[in-house]
């Protein structure tokens, strides 16, 4: 599952990320092999013949490691969130806009792979869900105060902000569980493809009535 490594950064830029990324693809590889709880962060360093100091430089723990590739995505999600300009739609659009550029931004080659394994990861593992939740809720904090300073979003009691951000959220996971527990691998765009499907069912399932 390699990454291509921009080949005009400084070679000790290029040699960090080529660090963080072996780190990244054995985790995920003995975390798959041998279970999470399974694999000693020892291990996991020896494997990539790194010391325990160089692995805390790039990560702060076992399940920050695993859930890299897709705090990668959100971290560009709030870089994208943070230039970008109103466009006189709504802020739900604008949320999935900013959420598709920075997909498109994630390698082509492997990043798909890597964000399925840590979901299958985190689905049996407690601590990484627990992780993942945490992530995502300093994620959506961070974006509502980029809205309130960017966007002019000032009233801290207006809930509309948090709940476009929920939807916007909530279409992603849908559409990373369409993918995760399907057999075979996939690709970036099998996943833009699921999240375009799901930002399109948001309407109707606002107004979607029981029979």
């Amino acid at each position: 599952m390699s990454t291509e490594i921009p080949s005009g950064l400084p070679l000790r830029e290029r040699k960090k990320l080529r660090t963080r990324q072996a780190l990244i693809d054995t985790a995920l590889e003995q975390f798959t092999d041998s279970g999470f709880d399974g694999t000693t962060l020892d291990e996991l360093c020896a494997a990539v013949e790194v010391s325990k100091r160089t692995f805390f430089r790039y990560f702060d723990s076992k399940e920050d490691v695993a859930m890299a590739p897709t705090q990668d995505l959100w971290a560009a999600f709030l870089d994208d969130l943070q230039t970008r300009r109103p466009n006189g739609g709504t802020l739900l659009a604008q949320l999935q806009d900013t959420l598709l550029t920075a997909l498109g931004r994630m390698p082509d080659e492997g990043w798909a792979d890597r964000v399925l394994l840590t979901r299958r990861l985190a689905a049996q593992t407690p601590s990484m869900n627990a992780h993942g939740l945490q992530f995502c809720d300093r994620t959506t904090r961070t974006a509502i105060t980029i809205l309130q300073e960017r966007f002019g979003l000032a009233d801290p009691h207006d809930l509309r902000p948090r709940l476009a951000l929920d939807m916007m959220i909530a279409a992603f996971h849908c559409a990373l569980e369409e993918l995760a527990f399907q057999p075979g691998s996939a690709n970036r765009d099998d996943l833009t493809a699921r999240l375009r499907d799901a930002f399109a069912a948001i309407p109707g399932s606002v107004t979607m009535t029981l029979p």
